[in-house]
């Protein structure tokens, strides 16, 4: 991986019916059915809905093999409809499904963590599925879930990355064995940060064994709204930026087909950054994706060190209004800062600046030498790579008030910015670095989506002491959300309630988006609580092992209630359960709002 400039990882390519994947194949975008697999007609018709939406794979779940089988009705009507899209069958707990449903359908997704005990067993049941697999063109997706490994790997590698890539890893040397290659495979977590560092791991060893698999690319349990776009495009961004990636699913708690333009918006960002500008730049000693701890700066007031990433929002005309959400700095530009309050740190462009307790001028790269002449805790100056030479680099190293405001226009602002990180890195300056970038996006979602990829990835690279994020054409209130989101998403500054929610499928028990919106309703106060929110017990507390509280359904119309891993009540009513969880979580003590901003980018 070259981190500054960007190209896609050479993957070997796979058969999917008449949609190959992998290779010079474009990036795929594939989606989730929500409906019964029993239900014919209703699966017939979500799959054509998300097939016009965009959708190049369209996936359903099957339970048993009776669902399998159903599955090649839904295949024989949908080709009689004109609708040749692969379908792939979710198979978890039921290696019969799987073997039934190879016949039927394009492709299989099959879990290990759901496989046989020891190797030996496995061998044993996955062998002839691969062979069902050959005799009919059926290609596979082995498909490891953080929450779901089996026992034997946890005992032996605990809910680690390196233990997913292990799970991985022996599937894929059977298929490799048995000359079997039509093999995808996906290792996902809610966590961004295990995800991105999971699959870099994986990459890396397959690379060493001379595999070169396509990969699948999701955040499991992302959410809904803006949560959870933003998670899925800072955890799938960092490695698009990274070239990894061959298909990709946008897991939302929304219809299947709300995923698809979300996938394909996602996408679209990344491949414009093809043929841009070549950026020829060192790369620090040492630096190893797998092991990315935050670039160490010295700290600057409430800046850099040790404190949480801070968000600085741009305003004018003395407008204040605002979210929910309360940034640390407000730049104004050359506004009077006698429109604003006393209270609030300013920034301010150096023309403008004045002597005052709350006030931060902002210089520019060719006024690098003007910083000696102020007298102020804080200096801001806005750089790009192309301005960062070694008499700028000396001034920021001595000037301990300094903080550099790193600005990246054009298509590669990450590799722009991973450049002048590791430039900084490489001269031994300590100086803390805001992140800095401008849109220029009329609809929202674009905005979100853009700007998770391009502040997230770096933030999981542990780059960057802060954000500033400006866009054109939107309220600044809608930007200072996205920047707290961002933050929240690569597990780097707690600002509130974390939701970890299925996207829903044929398994889910009980209305998915009716109850995420209750459950938000009356628990959105509670600051740094992470709740996970499960259709079914298949993904409960597998996937929702980093939640604090979970909601898991069980049965039709029942619920089961954990605090953390443990199960605290079963088969609750759901008209009674969401009360039944604010009791539960009253009764623990976590009813409150927690200030919870501290830095939590861990492995």
């Amino acid at each position: 991986m070259d981190p500054f400039n960007y190209s896609r990882r050479k993957s070997s390519v796979v058969r999917v019916g008449n949609t190959p994947v992998g290779g010079d194949n474009p990036i795929r975008i594939q989606s989730m059915a929500s409906v019964s697999t029993m239900d014919t007609e209703a699966a017939i018709q979500q799959a054509i809905r998300m097939i016009e939406a965009g959708a190049e794979y369209v996936r359903f779940t099957a339970q048993g093999e009776r669902e399998a089988r159903n599955l090649g009705v839904v295949r024989k009507v949908l080709n009689e409809r004109g609708y040749a899209t692969p379908l792939v069958a979710d198979i978890h707990f039921n290696p019969r499904a799987a073997d039934a449903a190879a016949k039927e359908v394009e492709k299989i997704r099959i879990n290990p963590g759901n496989y046989a005990a020891t190797p030996e067993a496995i061998r044993q049941r996955f062998v002839p599925f691969l062979n069902i697999c050959k005799e009919h063109g059926t290609a596979i997706r082995i498909g490891v879930n953080h929450g779901s490994l089996s026992g034997r790997i946890m005992s032996q590698y605990g809910d680690t990355p390196e233990g997913m890539v292990a799970s991985c890893m022996e599937f894929l040397r059977i298929c490799r064995e048995e000359n079997f290659h039509d093999v995808v495979i996906s290792i996902k977590a809610s966590n961004t940060v295990v995800m991105v560092k999971t699959v870099r791991l994986l990459v890396q060893v397959m690379d060493a064994e001379d595999m070169h698999y396509p990969l699948h690319l999701g955040v499991t349990e992302a959410g809904d709204g803006e949560d959870g776009r933003i998670k899925s495009a800072a955890g799938i961004g960092a490695l698009l930026s990274d070239g990894i990636g061959d298909t990709i699913r946008v897991s939302l708690s929304e219809e299947p087909e709300a995923e698809i333009p979300v996938a394909q918006k996602l996408v679209n960002y990344i491949t414009e950054r093809k043929g841009h500008d070549l950026i020829t730049a060192p790369l620090f000693p040492g630096y190893n994706s797998l092991s990315i701890g935050r670039r160490i700066t010295r700290r600057t007031n409430n800046i850099g060190g040790t404190e949480a990433p801070v968000v600085i929002s741009t305003r004018r005309n003395g407008n204040l209004a605002n979210g929910t959400s309360i940034p640390d700095y407000i730049y104004i530009g050359n506004e009077d800062p006698d429109n604003f309050p006393d209270t609030i740190p300013l920034i301010v462009d150096l023309l403008s600046w004045k002597p005052k307790t709350n006030l931060f001028p902002l210089f520019i790269a060719s006024g690098i030498d003007d910083l000696k002449k102020y007298a102020t805790p804080l200096k801001f100056i806005r750089l790009t790579y192309e301005q960062l030479d070694e008499h700028v680099t000396e001034v920021l190293s001595q000037d301990k008030c300094a903080v550099v405001i790193l600005s990246a226009p054009g298509s590669n602002s990450v590799g722009s910015m991973r450049a002048t990180l590791h430039k900084l890195m490489m001269a031994g300056c300590d100086v803390p670095v805001i992140l800095h970038r401008e849109y220029k996006e009329t609809d929202t979602e674009s905005l979100q989506l853009k700007a998770a990829v391009d502040f997230g990835t770096l933030f999981l690279d542990g780059l960057g002491d802060g954000l500033m994020l400006y866009n054109e054409s939107g309220a600044a209130a809608i930007s200072d959300s996205i920047m707290f989101g961002i933050l929240q998403a690569t597990r780097t500054r707690i600002s509130k309630t974390e939701y970890i929610s299925c996207p829903g499928c044929g398994r889910t028990l009980y209305n998915l988006q009716t109850t995420i919106t209750r459950i938000k309703e009356a628990t959105s106060h509670l600051k740094g609580l992470k709740i996970g929110i499960m259709g079914c017990i298949v993904n409960g507390p597998g996937e929702m092992a980093d939640a604090d509280y979970g909601y898991v359904g069980s049965a039709r119309g029942k619920i089961d209630l954990y605090k953390g891993k443990t199960c605290i009540h079963k088969n609750i009513p759901e008209t009674e359960a969401v009360e039944r969880l604010i009791h539960l979580i009253k009764e623990n003590g976590d009813w409150k709002a927690t200030k919870c901003q501290s830095q939590e980018n861990t492995d």
